[in-house]
């Protein structure tokens, strides 16, 4: 068969991409080198924001636009979406009250906001806020954005996308594409050729290389591959807020729950010129975050706190920008279509935020050039799992009541991963033993049936860390035991 449209890249936009089309009526298939969410996409911050310093960079448009998302996207996805509260604490001689403030009234009011609460000035000395941080941070403002399962959004995109026809190929490596007249003849790596109306490049640090290597197409536009890096602490703070906090260099850092257990503190921003692969936090970037947070937190954290690092590649639109921090996060297309030739749609940049509306925006690309199909839709359609008309704390009520033998924990973790899907796991059980085998934290067999089958999860490696965050929770025997059961 022909496809109408080919999609090269698993993360988040080639998925929401995916997820998009095929609710359209088109037919889609996506091929993925590695593991869905396997190279940027599982290597955010997990907010999802409307992006407070991108408003000092005059990105009024992006801001404006990843605001209106964060609505639409709390109430798709309410089981890997909720609010959290931030604290941002002012620091004299950085940035004055009077730009804070504004700022804040700004990001307040760039975009209709109806589930989140807005910013306030708080005296942070004696309050429960300030606990955490030295007693020379007397004043203070909050305001709200949300947390997201990164990988799982992406995971979620993939799942309803299949669900209306796609076809999404995980281990999939393009080799090789070039035109056929009106279509694309794309190979993949085990040799299976796929041919398509139209090409999308969604391949993120590798959308240079895709063009480069396997397309061998000119290209106007360059990606400018900037790493970013986060380490997960043992548990620095009490109670369920966030702090956003201010560098000398101008630079913020995140400071976030994580896992109940933990502390998440990121990012970096580092130049990075070599090939787009695997990459890992410095030496320089664990020194540069502990001294961030340490200049700020009452208790310090060293090296030894330290349990967890993970780093990626953001492949943002190189808009000529000096500076690694300042490079915009806007996203921009590359649209190659020759007269009477098969087109091809390279994408640079994007956030997890503003997918949804990237996907709409490509689609828009390629309308003349796809046969008719639906308008869009995405913007009033919940996520699978996120059917939860009374909202996530009835249902996990509601699931603990219906299915007491899980256990407070256990419940709260498989309602977040899976909402309303959840019922697909556990069918009719009344037991944990109903469930098969327990390879830790209630990660059971049912449960990994369900990862294989229906979420493309091949390895260890998918479930304990893309998945989930299990590799966190279960002991190293427990890893091995579950690495021999998967076979990988």
């Amino acid at each position: 068969m022909i496809y109408d449209l080919l999609i090269v890249g698993g993360g988040i936009n080639g998925c929401a991409i995916a997820r998009d089309a095929a609710g359209r009526g088109l037919s889609v298939r996506l091929v993925e080198q590695g593991d869905l969410a396997q190279g940027t996409s599982s290597a955010s911050t997990k907010l999802i924001h409307g992006g407070l310093r991108y408003l000092e960079l005059y990105e009024f448009r992006l801001v404006h636009e990843a605001l209106a998302e964060r609505e639409l996207l709390l109430a798709a996805a309410p089981h890997v979406i909720w609010p959290l509260k931030f604290v941002l604490p002012y620091e004299k001689g950085l940035r004055p009250v009077w730009l804070l403030r504004l700022g804040l009234f700004l990001y307040d009011h760039l975009a209709r906001r109806k589930r989140l609460e807005g910013s306030h000035m708080v005296r942070l000395a004696g309050d429960a806020l300030g606990a955490p941080l030295r007693e020379a941070y007397h004043v203070g403002f909050t305001y709200a954005d949300c947390w997201v399962d990164d990988s799982r959004l992406v995971v979620l995109n993939a799942r309803d996308a299949a669900e209306r026809g796609a076809t999404i190929s995980v281990g999939a490596r393009l080799v090789h594409a070039e035109r056929r007249g009106d279509h694309w003849r794309a190979t993949v790596a085990d040799g299976e050729t796929i041919e398509a109306r139209a090409l999308i490049n969604a391949a993120g640090p590798w959308v240079s290389q895709v063009i480069e290597d396997a397309l061998r197409i000119p290209s106007r536009k360059h990606v400018r591959l900037v790493k970013g890096s986060h380490l997960v602490l043992r548990k620095l703070f009490e109670g369920a807020q966030a702090y956003i906090l201010q560098n000398p260099d101008g630079r913020i850092i995140f400071t976030i729950p994580y896992e109940r257990e933990f502390t998440l503190v990121g990012t970096t921003d580092v130049s990075y010129d070599g090939r787009p692969g695997a990459v890992a936090i410095s030496d320089a970037e664990t020194d540069y975050l502990l001294a961030s947070l340490n200049h700020f937190l009452r208790q310090p954290a060293t090296r030894d706190d330290i349990v967890w690092s993970y780093a990626g590649l953001r492949p943002l639109y190189d808009d000529g920008s000096l500076k690694a921090s300042v490079v915009t996060r806007d996203y921009a297309f590359d649209l190659d279509a020759p007269e009477d030739a098969a087109p091809s749609l390279s994408i640079f940049g994007g956030k997890i935020t503003t997918a949804r509306r990237l996907a709409e925006h490509a689609l828009d690309q390629l309308a003349s050039f796809l046969p008719p199909h639906g308008a869009a839709w995405t913007a009033r359609a919940v996520f699978p799992g996120g059917d939860m008309p009374q909202g996530f704390d009835r249902f996990l009520d509601d699931l603990k009541r219906d299915k007491p033998f899980l256990g407070d924990e256990l419940a709260l973790r498989l309602a977040r991963a899976y909402g309303t899907r959840v019922f697909q796991i556990l069918n009719d059980a009344r037991s944990l033993d109903a469930l098969g085998r327990d390879f830790g934290c209630g990660l059971s067999e049912a449960e990994i049936a369900y990862l294989c089958e229906g979420e493309w999860a091949r390895t260890a490696q998918d479930i304990l860390w893309r998945r989930s965050k299990l590799g966190l929770h279960i002991s190293a025997e427990q890893q091995m035991a579950l690495r021999e059961f998967v076979g990988a």
